[in-house]
Parts: structure tokens; C-alpha cells; sequence
């Protein structure tokens, strides 16, 4: 049985090119991870939820069925595996689709192995499910050029505090709740914050509108709580980068067009679930050249 030390350990990687997945496997093995290596969409679904991985990376082009397919099917089983989609596709509206098939980040091809560690390393800084403890990744001698095939690999152990990890269920909003908070509010006494209809609870991780359920992302759910916590504050999409990476402050990680993108297609995503038109926007507006910030509390 996978016990949580190993899922922390235990990346899978769904790459077709063979040359990549040896790539992949000595950057993730290098940070710590075994690996699972798959060539095609089909079986690293499979080995995603027999091995329950802490990371899995997706090709966007693969035989059988492609990378968004994948990840689709993937979140479908309630799987809250990190993904990072690697694609050679540059389009915003292929950036869309592969975020919003459920994939955490999107790396273009040919990518540089410091920039998927610094990646990896980013999302491992965020929260998963409803825990606050942050997971770091280790330096670690590569264990191997090449990681085990599924579907004989073993997940690795290892010594590391193993945080609570959780999937992104449906929000639920208690109704008392959403009755106590006034229209309008900027705080709510039991921990939400409210915007107009719309209300979050930072720390339980939920989020309605007008009283219903919505069912966010992790990364959604992270930029909505930043820009509701800044209320009308510009927050520009290098700011947003560095949140959704677990910074706070401007470090050697380059922000590029490539974030941006990533930051604009996550906002897309987020608009199209909170029903919120660009062009005439009820909760977020967008500061042409700057970034997103709360609209007005006024209609």
C-alpha cells in the first residue's frame, strides 16, 4: 500500500518522447522524487490513481488521448495531484484549456530543467486541500538517469513531515452562513469575506455566490482570496505570479510573458465560473496595462 510519506515522493510522468522522460526523471529525481515514467495519456491516468502522486507531468500531444483529456479524467477521480502541463503549443486559447482541464501549472517547450525545478518548487510552496503547512522539496542525489516504468515502479520513502493532503471538493457554504453576511461587506465576523453576493472562507476554502456552491481550483481560489484580501488594490499578474508560486516578495525567479499568460488564463477560467462578464464585470475588473483588482461595492 502507498502510504502518505511515499505519495509525497512520487511524481508520475505521462511524456510520449522518450528523450523527455529522461529529461524529466533526472530533474525530478534530482529533487527528491521517484519517478513513474508512461508514454501515453491512458496508462499515466491509470498510473496516477494507482500511485496517488504528489506531481504528475502531462505532454499535451500523445497518442490515445491527449494531455487535456488526461488531466480531465484525473480530476474526474478526485485526484489532487499537482499537474504541470508541458506542450510546444504557444496559443492562449491552448493555455486556457490546459488550465482549465485542471492542470496547476503550464510550461512551454523546449523548456530549461531550472525552470520545471523552480516550477515544481513553486507549487510545492502552496497550501493543498485545507492544510496551511507548506511542502518543500529537498535536494537530493539522482537516484538514476531513467525512472522506474510503470507499472513495476516502487514509490520511494522518505523522512519528510508529511502535510495533510486533501481533494478539492464541491464548496459547501453553510446557509447561516451566508445569511449573516451583510450585502456588501468587506469581513464577515465568522471568517468570510464578502463582495457583493459573493463569499469566501479563506481558511476553509470555500466560496458561493448568491448562496450557491462553487467548485474552484486550487489556483482559482488562490487568486480570488488574494484580489477579495486586497479589495481594490491593484494587483498586477507578476504580483499574482509570485503569490500563486508562495512568494511574497520579489525573488530570482524570472516573471515572463509565459506567467502572464498562465495568470491571464487561470483569470478566464475564474470569470467564466463566477458568471462575470470582462466587459461589464460584477466582481473583477481588469486595470488595462496594470493587472485585476475588486470592483466597486456599488451596482
Amino acid at each position: 500500500m502507498t502510504t502518505p510519506v511515499d505519495q509525497l515522493k512520487t511524481a508520475v510522468i505521462i511524456e510520449d518522447d522518450p528523450e523527455i522522460r529522461h529529461i524529466l526523471s533526472e530533474v525530478l529525481e534530482s529533487a527528491g522524487f521517484s519517478t513513474v515514467s508512461v508514454g501515453n495519456g491512458i496508462d499515466g491516468v491509470r498510473a496516477v490513481l494507482t500511485y496517488q502522486p504528489l506531481l504528475a507531468t502531462v505532454d499535451v500531444n500523445m497518442p490515445g488521448i491527449d494531455g487535456f483529456e488526461a488531466a480531465r479524467r484525473i480530476r474526474a477521480a478526485q485526484s489532487d495531484t499537482y499537474i504541470i502541463m508541458l506542450t510546444g503549443l504557444n496559443d492562449e486559447a491552448d493555455v486556457v484549456a490546459g488550465l482549465g482541464a485542471g492542470a496547476d501549472d503550464y510550461l512551454l517547450k523546449p523548456f530549461r530543467p531550472r525552470e520545471l525545478r523552480a516550477r515544481v518548487e513553486a507549487l510545492l510552496r502552496r497550501t493543498r486541500g485545507d492544510t496551511t503547512v507548506p511542502v518543500a522539496v529537498t535536494s537530493a542525489p539522482s537516484q538514476g538517469s531513467v525512472g522506474p516504468s510503470f507499472p513495476g515502479a516502487r514509490p520511494a520513502t522518505s523522512s519528510i513531515p508529511t502535510p495533510a493532503l486533501g481533494a478539492d471538493g464541491p464548496a459547501v457554504v453553510p446557509p447561516a452562513a451566508s445569511a449573516a453576511a451583510p450585502a456588501g461587506a468587506a469581513t464577515v465576523d465568522d471568517g468570510w469575506i464578502a463582495h457583493r453576493d459573493l463569499l469566501l472562507h479563506p481558511e476553509n476554502r470555500l466560496v458561493s455566490i448568491g448562496g450557491q456552491d462553487l467548485d474552484l481550483t486550487r489556483t482559482e481560489f488562490d487568486l480570488l482570496a488574494t484580489l477579495l484580501e486586497s479589495k481594490r488594490r491593484v494587483r498586477s499578474k507578476a504580483d499574482l505570479t509570485l503569490v500563486l508560486r508562495g512568494e511574497s516578495y520579489v525573488t530570482s525567479y524570472f516573471v515572463g510573458d509565459a506567467d502572464k499568460r498562465a495568470v491571464e488564463a487561470h483569470m478566464t477560467n475564474l470569470r467564466r465560473k463566477l458568471g462575470d462578464n470582462p466587459t461589464n464585470p460584477r466582481y473583477i475588473e481588469t486595470v488595462r496595462g496594470v493587472g485585476y483588482r475588486l470592483t466597486s461595492e456599488l451596482a
